[in-house]
């Protein structure tokens, strides 16, 4: 750490640690509180004995997520409808030092995985995110969660049986989804039920989050049928004032739509064989604040 000052350590870290607190969360928001309070920790202690200022300060990180998620859990259970993750705006120009990393990252932040990240225990969770996410050794996740290493090897290998039993299995191909993001979009916004109806698979599930504050379906929707109707019905309300923007969220090709210039719904689909499996609907408004930028 010599000549550098202590804002200059923390923000070099920074992106680190908000991809680890966002994994552990779920929410953006709640995710930059954790870093701002572990800056605040940072700033405060003697840091002469720390020789490590990045596994120090994941360390900090981890412990704050781990005893927020514990906090939030118990307010997610009231939650009004379906719970979604938050989703962010990634940027496929943004690099990291190896094609197949950027690849594990980018799927460790899709919706498809954090939903499924939901039903781990926080310390699973951790665990989970550190190792799978992050490549950390096992042996540093244990200092971090002040575990045995053979206790955290445990804890990773259940969450990584469970992740791998209830995660879905779509294609990943950007081009494909970006192709078929495309088709949706212009099938629903013109009312062609039928080219909507042909691009939905047999059994299809729609999960909309609005967390009481906006229109969206309060159950799970399933069926091509039901699924297709639903949103044909939607797109012969039009919301006044609307556009659509193609971007990447959350590591995959998303639809963000704006009202009067301010976000107000994101849809992102998954897709397998070329049919859409899935469509993620996120109109809390709590959750969007993040994409105002």
């Amino acid at each position: 750490m010599a000549g550098e000052t202590v804002t200059e350590v923390f923000e070099a870290h920074r992106s680190v640690l908000t991809g680890v607190a966002y994994r552990m969360l779920g929410r953006f928001s709640d995710a930059e509180d954790v870093v701002q309070e572990a800056w605040l920790r940072w700033s405060a202690e003697d840091r002469g004995e720390v020789r490590e200022p990045r596994g120090y300060l994941v360390r900090i990180t981890t412990r704050l997520a781990i005893d927020r998620l514990r906090h939030v859990q118990s307010r997610r259970e009231a939650y009004v409808g379906p719970w979604l993750p938050e989703p962010i705006a990634t940027r496929s120009g943004h690099t990291v030092p190896d094609a197949a990393e950027r690849a594990e990252l980018m799927e460790s932040v899709s919706l498809a995985v954090l939903v499924v990240l939901e039903s781990l225990s926080p310390l699973e969770r951790a665990v989970f995110v550190l190792r799978e996410a992050f490549g950390f050794p096992y042996g540093e996740i244990a200092t971090t969660l002040d575990r045995g290493e053979a206790a955290v090897r445990q804890l990773a290998g259940r969450a990584r049986r469970h992740v791998d039993e209830r995660r879905p299995r779509y294609d990943v191909d950007p081009a494909e989804r970006r192709d078929l993001t495309e088709r949706f979009l212009a099938a629903a916004s013109g009312g062609d039920l039928d080219a909507l109806l042909s691009l939905l698979a047999p059994d299809v599930r729609l999960i909309g989050d609005s967390g009481g504050k906006a229109k969206a379906p309060l159950r799970v929707m399933e069926s091509a049928d039901k699924v297709g109707r639903f949103l044909y019905a939607v797109a012969k309300e039009p919301i006044p004032g609307s556009e659509f923007r193609l971007l990447e969220i959350n590591g995959a090709p998303g639809l963000l739509m704006l009202s009067d210039g301010k976000p107000d719904t994101v849809v992102q689909i998954e897709a397998r064989n070329g049919r859409i499996q899935c469509v993620y609907i996120v109109r809390n408004p709590d959750k969007l604040t993040a994409l105002t930028a």
